[in-house]
């Protein structure tokens, strides 16, 4: 059976500990670590377990920000991420019941509080747990400031209150599945760019282009004015997200400029006297690696198939082979290392051994997995000859074995015979031909292995090989030398007739 294209590249992720040391770094959850240590018996919480406005000023001036609105906000923000986060925990006191203790709120204070806090057990965890536990925590807070960013947007919340103080959100017009899906779509171009061999890899992406990466239909040319206003509306709209995403460790985000801005809640207008050519003012975003782990571990949990290197080095050889078949050339030469060395110096001869044995068969992703076999055998070095020259008389694996004994300068390789140098001949084209390789590379070795031999397409025909009609049909199409592509057609006409198909 063939393996399976995975939807998107593997990705290589910092180690635990450095994924982990930068979640400790990140501002939101420094600050949230550190209310969470400061908090004590006298603070207070309202029902939603948010610290009570009085107490707001002192959290502030704890963290170092000055008592005006925006140290407030910043304080609240924090302290709600460390309730989120369990590294403070939120108990309702009985009736009546208040701890008693210096420093303790008036009782006009003690009127509107609702309950106590304590610490949380995660709290102990930074500093006693492992990077994973530390990641788990983080993870939670990740998922809390998404949330946050997904919440509609209150521009006048007194006229969305009704008489009974409730708020009706179906005035907002707003569906919080949508929304979350909308920004893990966004966050997931994102990843894929970053990716991406082609995309933008280390660099920063412009705002109007991941906007315009969700509203554009793929098959339109020339946008129209309904569809740029929409991406102008969701590049606002990402402007405020990826502002409260930065802080707890994800992006780094160089926001819109705002003097692009027509009026308060306008998008961005290049003709309001900003520079078309200077991108960068309309934002630009990049993942960090921490961004790169937790995005991943999202689209896991939503059961997406996101792959990183390291996650077969443990596996079985033949598991190994399937799943690097489509990885990019770097990413499967990383993963093949990591399986190597997870099986030592002394380990080299039964794992190549093993990669060997994986690579045999008939069905159609077999080509491929040999290819990735002499790849692996490459890597493997010198100490594996003595797997390598074992198979020197295997029908699927001989020919493989030849080459790599002869790049490595044996000098008592025995020579193939002809039905093996075509059968290889077939196997290596149909395996690049899986692989989807560079059109020009791919016609180079299909020319040079023709050439070879005179007479090659006289004989090919009769490899008994699945694929062979398929690549002689291939290299009908791919050969630039008009005869010889002739040549290639007739032959895999033959290849046909002789199969009976």
């Amino acid at each position: 059976m063939s393996a399976e294209r995975p939807i998107l590249p593997p990705v290589r992720l910092h180690s635990e500990a450095e994924l982990a040391r930068d979640a400790l770094a990140a501002p939101l959850f420094v600050r949230a670590v550190r209310l969470a240590r400061w908090a004590g018996p006298d603070a207070r919480v309202g029902a939603g377990g948010e610290l009570v406005e009085a107490q707001l000023p002192a959290a502030a001036e704890h963290l170092g920000l000055t008592a005006d609105e925006d140290g407030a906000a910043y304080a609240s923000e924090a302290w709600r991420l460390a309730v989120d986060t369990g590294l403070l925990d939120v108990t309702d006191p009985e009736e009546g019941e208040l701890p008693d203790g210096s420093g303790a709120p008036d009782s006009s204070e003690a009127s509107e509080a609702e309950g106590t806090v304590t610490a949380g057990e995660n709290l102990a965890l930074l500093t006693t747990g492992s990077p994973q536990d530390i990641l788990g925590i983080w993870l939670d807070g990740l998922d809390a400031v998404h949330a946050d960013a997904t919440a509609p947007v209150l521009d006048d919340v007194a006229d969305l209150v009704g008489e009974d103080g409730s708020i009706d959100f179906d005035a907002l017009d707003w569906d919080p599945e949508a929304e979350a899906e909308f920004l893990d779509g966004v966050l997931g171009n994102l990843y894929l760019l970053t990716l991406a061999e082609n995309g933008a890899g280390e660099g920063p992406v412009p705002l109007p282009a991941l906007a315009a990466s969700m509203i554009v239909p793929d098959d339109m040319g020339e946008p129209t004015d309904d569809i740029l206003e929409q991406v102008s509306e969701a590049m606002m709209r990402l402007d405020d997200q990826f502002r409260l995403l930065e802080p707890i460790g994800i992006v780094e985000y160089q926001p819109v400029d705002e003097a692009l801005m027509v009026e308060e809640g306008d998008a961005a207008d290049p003709a309001a006297g900003a520079d078309e050519e200077d991108v960068t003012r309309y934002g630009m975003v990049k993942l960090t690696p921490l961004g790169l782990y937790g995005v991943r571990a999202r689209m896991l949990e939503a059961g997406v198939d996101a792959p990183a290197v390291g996650d077969l080095a443990d596996k079985g050889a033949d598991t190994l082979l399937d799943g690097i078949a489509y990885y990019p050339e770097a990413a499967a030469r990383a993963e093949i290392q990591l399986w190597l060395a997870g099986r030592g110096t002394e380990g080299t001869v039964p794992a190549a051994a093993e990669l060997l044995a994986a690579s045999r068969g008939t069905d159609e992703g077999a080509p491929l997995r040999r290819l990735h076999c002499q790849q692996a055998l490459a890597l493997a070095g010198e100490a594996a000859e003595p797997a390598v020259r074992a198979v020197l008389g295997d029908r699927e694996l001989g020919g493989l074995a030849r080459v790599w004994l002869a790049e490595h300068g044996a000098s008592d390789v025995p020579p193939p015979a002809d039905a093996m140098i075509f059968w290889l001949a077939i196997d290596t084209i149909a395996a690049q031909l899986d692989a989807d390789g560079e059109l020009d590379e791919l016609q180079g070795l299909v020319e040079g292995l023709s050439a070879q031999h005179s007479g090659f397409f006289d004989e090919v025909w009769r490899v008994d090989h699945p694929a062979t009609a398929d690549v002689l049909e291939a290299m009908g199409r791919l050969h630039s030398d008009k005869k010889a592509a002739k040549d290639a057609r007739k032959a895999a006409f033959k290849a046909r007739s002789r199969a009976g198909s």
